[in-house]
């Protein structure tokens, strides 16, 4: 709808929506500044290429991770397994070797001979010499009272009948009990073997031992972190434990239930650390092999593997990273580069147009004024002629004074013409032989009438020395014109402008333009050739693209342009030129290597 308002409707549309109208040419630039958001860009590929990269790593390092801790827990649970298995033959070995060898003695020898004190000794010198371990012997009869004895300790007449050993002894023919004090009041341990008498009768055989399972536990210990140790089925513990206690204390967590083969368990004791229990029951016996070995110390390996694979995982994804964002960084760079490159044609191309317009526009209007411009000054001659042929109108100087006013006039307005007409003439691409002064000169005739107005010297001093040369006349024009132009704008009333020319070297020529006006800081310096920058624009005054087409122009004509600039001093444009035109595929060698640095 805004666009169909004649320019006083829509001047009056914007007023009443308290909106700064917008002209078409700023309507056109707005449209050239739509440039890709390239922050955006970047950070999009860098999350998605992350993504894509670093999942990957994460996921497998999981299953590695998940891998190896059940591996080092299965090899930990197996070692446990292992080592009961182990500790559980060599402690059933023990037993079984004393009660086969108390059964011999019981066998091979008669009642009437083992009621005697003196065979009971020497069958008690023979166990002592074969294992070692044996401490007494007695002879128990079906009552209960042990009618014969030989040891360290005064037990002949003593009366087991209502202890459990006794009972069991009778139940089961043989019978090895746990660990107990006795009325010795130490721990030790009785093997006692039942024999039955032909009249129907029975005894007993009874032998104790010293503890000596701790010894034989801790010598079956696979390493020093582990506990190896005897329990009993009310949880008691038979041997010492390096973790639990010493003998006939209990075990801080539940017996476990039976089973005929070897188990390993996880359990937490109490408020403390979590243990991998292994255990077996020995068979007939009133044992229960534990081993415990604190979960943290069996997984000390896994530990060190997993601190290995998080420094690994965090190196991996450290150099994805880093190559992720050098190269995203790369190649949005050279996609900015490439945009840059894409809008600075767009205005070369617009200006380009616009130019060509205002030539063609030129062409007309001067033809167009030619005609009455040629109408006026024959008829002024004629009034002229005239006024000569009349005495009366010759003696009048003010009539005469008039046509040479009219008659200078239409000169000028020729001059105006004609100076449009060439201007329009080398808006086309031609290389030829150009007189520097007298394209100086051309272009300062569109600004003499602003120069004088607000009173800016201009000075021009083109030496002797400096021939013709090739080149694009037109192009030389806009970029003298935009040179001029940013001058104008820089300077305030009654500035000076230099334009001055030097031969550099014998194939180049130098224009510098200097001005007396505000000057350019030196945060700015680096972006005047930037599109769209201006330092006027807070003032709303400039488009920012007059020195980024002046710089296009300068590299397309093969030259260089440099600045200097001082705030509040003035700026100086220096634009170097070869007397040569350079052929277009050196001039696109050079851009692509201009751009790339």
């Amino acid at each position: 709808m805004r666009d169909s308002l004649i320019p006083e409707q829509r001047t009056m549309f914007f007023m009443k929506k308290n909106i700064e109208p917008v002209t078409p040419q700023e309507e056109d630039f707005s449209l050239l500044r739509q440039t890709l958001n390239f922050k955006r860009i970047w950070l999009f590929f860098v999350l998605l290429t992350s993504g894509f990269a670093i999942v990957p790593v994460l996921f497998f390092a999981l299953i590695d991770y998940n891998v190896t801790r059940h591996s080092v827990e299965s090899e930990a649970i197996l070692r446990s397994s292992r080592q009961v298995s182990n500790a559980w033959r060599s402690v059933s070995f023990f037993l079984n070797q004393r009660k086969s060898a108390l059964s011999f003695a019981v066998y091979d020898n008669r009642f009437e001979d083992l009621s005697t004190r003196s065979r009971l000794a020497i069958i008690l010198a023979n166990l002592q010499k074969a294992f070692g371990d044996f401490t007494d012997i007695g002879v128990i009869d079906a009552t209960g009272r042990q009618i014969a004895y030989e040891g360290p300790y005064n037990l002949e007449g003593k009366d087991y009948s209502d202890q459990e050993w006794f009972k069991n002894v009778l139940h089961y023919g043989a019978f090895i009990s746990d660990i107990f004090l006795g009325f010795r009041n130490v721990p030790h341990l009785a093997i006692a073997i039942k024999y039955e008498l032909p009249n129907g009768s029975f005894y007993v055989l009874r032998a104790t031992l010293e503890h000596q399972l701790s010894t034989l536990l801790t010598h079956d210990e696979s390493n020093t972190d582990g506990d190896l140790f005897l329990i009993n089925p009310q949880g008691v513990i038979q041997t010492r434990s390096r973790y639990f206690g010493e003998v006939l204390s209990p075990v801080p967590f539940s017996v476990p239930a039976f089973s005929s083969s070897t188990n390993v368990i996880e359990s937490k004791v109490g408020n403390g650390p979590e243990y991998i229990l292994g255990y077996a029951f020995i068979p007939d016996t009133p044992f229960i092999l534990i081993s415990a070995h604190p979960r943290a110390k069996l997984m000390e390996p896994w530990m060190q593997t997993r601190k290995d694979l998080t420094l690994y995982l965090f190196i991996s994804i450290t150099v994805v990273l880093l190559w992720v964002v050098v190269t995203i960084s790369y190649m949005v760079r050279r996609l900015s580069v490439s945009d840059q490159r894409r809008i600075k044609y767009l205005h070369m191309l617009e200006y380009s147009n616009k130019l060509a317009t205002v030539g063609r526009l030129a062409a007309g209007v001067a033809h167009e004024i030619n005609n009455p411009l040629a109408v006026i000054n024959e008829k002024a001659g004629w009034i002229k002629d005239m006024f000569t042929f009349k005495a009366e109108y010759s003696k009048d100087p003010k009539l005469i004074e008039t046509v040479n006013a009219i008659t200078a006039s239409v000169e000028r307005c020729s001059r105006i013409t004609r100076r449009l007409l060439r201007f329009a003439r080398h808006m086309d691409v031609r290389i030829q032989a150009i007189d520097l002064k007298e394209v100086i000169t051309e272009v300062l005739g569109f600004m003499e009438k602003e120069a004088e107005y607000r009173s800016i010297e201009v000075d021009i001093q083109v030496p002797d020395n400096i021939p013709r040369f090739e080149s694009d006349r037109g192009k030389l024009q806009q970029i003298l014109l935009n040179l001029v132009n940013n001058s104008f704008a820089a300077m305030s009333d009654g500035g000076r402008l230099k334009i001055s020319t030097e031969r550099v070297g014998d194939d180049k020529i130098c224009i510098i333009c200097s001005d007396n006006g505000c000057g350019i800081s030196e945060a700015d310096i680096r972006h005047v050739f930037e599109p769209f920058f201006s330092t006027k624009a807070k003032s709303g005054g400039g488009t920012g693209l007059g020195l980024s087409i002046t710089y296009g122009l300068v590299k397309e004509l093969g030259g260089a342009i440099d600045l200097s600039s001082e705030v509040n001093k003035g700026t100086t444009f220096k634009v170097t030129l070869p007397l040569k035109p350079i052929t277009k595929e050196r001039l696109a060698g050079e851009d692509d290597e201009s751009i790339a640095g």
